[in-house]
């Protein structure tokens, strides 16, 4: 069998892995090669992964694997800090795309982001991994192209979370530790556009949260409870790549546009109270998942309210 035959072609996926390759090559520059490394790893992984679902659940039948696992896996490579050992990178994709995915019976069935998934198991079974080695990125040409490493000397450093007096123009760039894809605000916001242009994700969903973040923001810190700017705080870490790129995710948000308007504002609402209020830093990923958790109520109760109010209407 052809390799190109054993993959299902999917245009929408491509254009998402076309607004991932800016921000995959600035995670090369400023971590080293070692990200293509974990890349390879991750999408070994979660391709071997996805095709062992489809053979058990299609018992012979001839099946095409979603072009959709690639998106995962670099999504996945994309929101792990460089200093990952590869094994757990591997663990936590194949966690991913079984318990994400193929439980609830394989691709556009799932209400849940296989990514994330993955991430949150790694994140809490190996936390160490996660959360206490964050690399300093590479400055100057040619960064991370030329070397092996996970970082700059790969010196342990504080994530932006936990640090104070950065400056904005570094939050924008990308010039500060972090998940390897979640540093560059500028690269992430170009994606964006990108993929609204070409009607890949919703901005809807994009926007809400958006505003949503930065209105709760502007109220705790007024009020003493977010030491950080609103600015700030959505510059650093990883809620703008979670809102544009997981929870715009066709399969687990909502279709219906209203329900997007209230879909991203929970998610924007709950990623920062969580990073506030509890003992996780890093908010985006567990405002996403509980996002697709409720996206499907909450669309259920928009288009019965949408329905109540046609007959009303046409009752009066």
């Amino acid at each position: 069998m052809e390799l190109r035959s054993l993959f299902m072609r999917q245009a929408i996926m491509r254009k998402v892995l076309i607004s991932l390759l800016p921000i995959l090559l600035f995670a090369v520059y400023s971590f080293g090669l070692r990200i293509l490394v974990v890349l390879a790893v991750v999408t070994a992984a979660g391709v071997l992964t996805e095709y062992l679902i489809l053979r058990f659940m299609k018992r012979g039948a001839p099946f095409k694997i979603p072009e959709a696992i690639f998106v995962s896996c670099v999504l996945f490579t994309l929101i792990l800090p460089s200093t990952v050992p590869l094994w757990v990178a591997a663990l936590g994709i194949a966690f991913g795309i079984f318990f994400g995915k193929g439980v609830f019976g394989g691709f556009a069935k799932n209400i849940f982001n296989p990514a994330l998934v993955g991430r949150c198991f790694v994140f809490i079974s190996f936390p160490a991994s996660m959360t206490v080695t964050w690399a300093r990125p590479f400055q100057g040409f040619p960064g991370g192209f030329v070397r092996y490493s996970v970082g700059a000397d790969a010196v342990s450093a504080a994530t932006p979370l936990v640090q104070s007096g950065i400056e904005l123009s570094r939050l924008f760039l990308g010039r500060i530790p972090g998940s390897s894809g979640e540093i560059s605000s500028l690269l992430i916001l170009l994606a964006a556009a990108y993929l609204v242009y070409t009607k890949t994700a919703s901005w809807r969903i994009m926007l809400s949260g958006t505003i949503a973040y930065l209105g709760l923001g502007t109220v705790l810190h007024m009020a003493g409870a977010l030491p950080s700017t609103p600015l700030v705080s959505i510059l650093s870490g990883g809620f703008l790549f979670a809102i544009v790129f997981m929870a715009t995710d066709p399969i687990t948000a909502p279709r219906d546009k209203t329900a997007q308007v209230f879909f991203g504002v929970l998610i924007g609402l709950l990623a920062l109270t969580i990073r506030t209020f509890s003992v996780f830093r890093e908010g985006a990923m567990f405002a996403v998942l509980l996002g697709n958790t409720f996206g499907p109520l909450i669309e259920m109760q928009v288009k019965q309210f949408a329905a109540r109010r046609r007959m009303v209407h046409e009752q009066g």
